[in-house]
């Protein structure tokens, strides 16, 4: 299943470095998102190196889902397609 990342996770003032807010191509409800709570993320960089995460909750009512990585994720990660599963 792909995905899209959008943004970090952040507040106010404070920037999640390992946590990426990602909307989900297909899905549209919240009910539908929470299912995929568990399920593996893999981000692919430009140099080829693979970055795994995991769905930990849905975010919002539209579908999208948080997801915790093993590291820091870069800024160009931003905008990019991921894998889900």
């Amino acid at each position: 299943m792909e995905a899209q990342i959008t943004s970090f996770r952040r507040s106010k003032r404070v920037i999640k470095g390992n946590q990426m807010i990602i909307k989900l191509l297909d899905i549209d409800k919240r009910l539908e998102a929470s299912r995929l709570v568990g399920k593996k993320v893999v981000w692919k960089s430009p140099a080829g190196k693979e970055i795994t995460g995991e769905i930990i909750s849905a975010h919002g009512n539209k579908g999208c889902v948080r997801a915790r990585f093993e590291k820091g994720m870069p800024g160009q990660a931003v905008f990019n397609k991921v894998k889900v599963g």
